[in-house]
């Protein structure tokens, strides 16, 4: 495949332009030339020096990551800007980046990877950024106390040990749930005002824990990494059908 059309057929499918005027992350194409063919392709959630050394290794063309190099501008390449892109420049790899329009896909997105996990039904679109979404609320099929989901997600998320804290200041019983994946405890009121049982997310402000504890909201800190894996697993599991060989390059941080 070439590049030109396996930078398409991504911004296509993840609705890439919907997002330009809404993310700090530049969205696409972030590092490379548009001329070049696409054989094999590694995917990450961060694009960093450990990553892109990987998919060097692994004989990337591509390397697709949710976080990327670029964010709001880049004045300069050096020190460790330099550092993370020269990997990619010197072996032509080219770096394909989708920030928030990976959060708020639907089907292939963090927040519904958070949904499947939990087994959530009647799922809809929230958090609402702009005329778009980047997560996901549903209904767990039966009510759940928020120990119980917790082990649900501490099993099934990959947090390097750390586990999933939990602020359990909802119901007994945890029925509806919001999920916005990464730095989501901003939607916490929108949480509130949709009558959520509780929030999913990845990490905290320091206030989210007044905040949910006055509002009577049940907030679960997964791990930014952790809750967004899911994203770049269903576009790897996308790509495997267009042709080009796949790997995954897992570097959890913990956080």
């Amino acid at each position: 495949m070439d590049r030109p059309e396996f930078v398409a057929r991504l911004d296509e499918e993840l609705d890439t332009a919907a997002y330009a005027d809404l993310d700090a992350s530049p969205n696409g194409l972030q590092v490379g030339s548009a001329a070049g063919e696409v054989e094999r392709v590694a995917f990450a959630v961060d694009a960093a020096v450990a990553t892109a050394e990987a998919a060097v290794a692994a004989g990337a063309d591509a390397l697709v990551t949710h976080h990327g190099i670029v964010w709001g501008g880049l004045d300069r390449v050096t020190d460790g800007a330099y550092e993370r892109v020269a990997p990619l420049v010197r072996e032509d790899v080219a770096l394909y980046v989708s920030h928030l329009p990976l959060d708020g896909h639907q089907e292939l997105g963090n927040a519904a990877g958070v949904a499947d996990v939990l087994g959530l039904t009647g799922r809809a679109p929230f958090g609402e950024l702009g005329p778009e979404y980047v997560g996901q609320r549903g209904t767990l099929p039966e009510p759940r106390a928020a120990a119980d989901v917790a082990a649900t997600l501490d099993g099934e998320l990959d947090h390097a040990g750390e586990g999933v804290r939990v602020l359990d200041f909802g119901p007994d019983r945890i029925e509806d749930v919001a999920v916005v994946t990464g730095s989501g405890s901003d939607w916490l009121d929108e949480a509130v005002e949709a009558g959520a049982d509780a929030l999913v997310t990845g990490e905290g402000k320091g206030k989210v824990y007044h905040e949910a504890r006055e509002a009577g909201l049940t907030v679960f800190l997964a791990g930014h990494y952790a809750t967004e894996t899911f994203g770049v697993r269903s576009l790897r599991d996308l790509v495997d059908g267009w042709g080009p060989e796949t790997s995954y390059v897992d570097h959890p941080t913990g956080l």
